[in-house]
C-alpha cells in the first residue's frame, strides 16, 4: 500500500461536513493538510482541531467561483505551506427547486462553484503534480450526477459536469503519473444535506462523512500503479 504519511493535500470547503472529515482523517494518517474556504472562523475552528493531531495545517479564505483569487490563495499556499501532492476538490453548494421556479442567479452560483470551482482549483494545482510527475486527484461528485430528478436541475448538470471534466483529465494526465479519481456518494449526513432537510443523519441508517472520509484513504493508499477511476458509495439500508 502508498504511503501517504508526510504528503501533503488540499481540500476544498475542508471547514464543514465531508471536508472536515476528510482533513481529519488525512492529518491521522500523517499527511499535512490546508483547508479553504469562505467562512473564517469555521476554518479557524477545524484548523485547532487539525493541529491536535499533530501534522502541519493551515487554511485559505476565497470564493471558489473567482479565478483570480483561486490563483493567487493557491499560489500563497504554495510559499507559505508548500507544493501539493493531494488535491480533495470536495467544495460545493446546492438548492434544489424546478426549472421554473429556481431564480437565475442560484442556478448559475451552482455551476459556478461546483464546477467551474472544480476547474480553478485543478488549474492551479495540476502545474506542480506535472512537474513532480505524481498526484491524486479526488473529485466530489454526487450521485445526482448520474441520475437527474425534478427540482435538481443545477446541482445535477454541475455534478454531470464534474465526472465529464474528471473522466477527461484522467485520460490527459495518467502519462503523468497522476491519479484521478471521481467518488460519487448518495446522500450523506452532511451540514448541506441536513441544512437541505434530506436527511435526519440518523448514524443507524445514513452514511456519515467518516464513512466517505474512509474511502478516500483506501483510495490513496492503493499501490502507485493502481488508480480507482470511479466509484459510488451508498446508504445499505436508509
Amino acid at each position: 500500500m502508498e504511503n501517504i504519511t508526510g504528503k501533503r493535500a488540499l481540500v476544498t470547503g475542508g471547514a464543514k461536513g465531508l471536508g472536515r472529515a476528510i482533513a481529519i482523517a488525512l492529518a491521522k494518517e500523517g499527511v499535512h493538510v490546508a483547508i479553504t474556504g469562505r467562512n473564517e472562523i469555521a476554518l479557524k475552528k477545524t484548523v485547532a482541531e487539525l493541529a491536535e493531531l499533530g501534522t502541519e495545517v493551515t487554511y485559505a479564505v476565497f470564493d471558489m467561483a473567482d479565478n483570480t483569487a483561486v490563483q493567487q490563495e493557491v499560489k500563497n499556499l504554495n510559499e507559505t505551506f508548500g507544493y501539493f501532492d493531494i488535491l480533495i476538490n470536495n467544495a460545493g453548494i446546492s438548492s434544489f427547486s424546478s426549472v421554473m421556479d429556481m431564480d437565475v442567479n442560484d442556478w448559475t452560483a451552482i455551476i459556478n462553484v461546483n464546477l467551474l470551482g472544480t476547474y480553478f482549483v485543478t488549474k492551479a494545482i495540476l502545474p506542480q503534480l506535472i512537474e513532480k510527475k505524481q498526484g491524486d486527484i479526488v473529485m466530489v461528485s454526487s450521485t445526482a450526477g448520474l441520475n437527474g430528478a425534478a427540482t435538481t436541475s443545477a446541482y445535477s448538470a454541475s455534478k454531470f459536469g464534474v465526472i465529464g471534466f474528471a473522466d477527461s483529465l484522467m485520460r490527459e494526465v495518467r502519462k503523468n503519473n497522476i491519479r484521478v479519481c471521481t467518488l460519487m456518494p448518495s446522500t450523506i449526513a452532511s451540514d448541506m444535506s441536513k441544512d437541505l432537510g434530506l436527511t435526519d443523519g440518523d448514524p443507524e441508517k445514513v452514511l456519515q462523512p467518516e464513512d466517505f472520509a474512509e474511502l478516500i484513504i483506501a483510495n490513496l493508499k492503493l499501490p502507485r500503479r493502481a488508480m480507482l477511476k470511479s466509484a459510488s458509495l451508498w446508504s445499505t439500508n436508509p
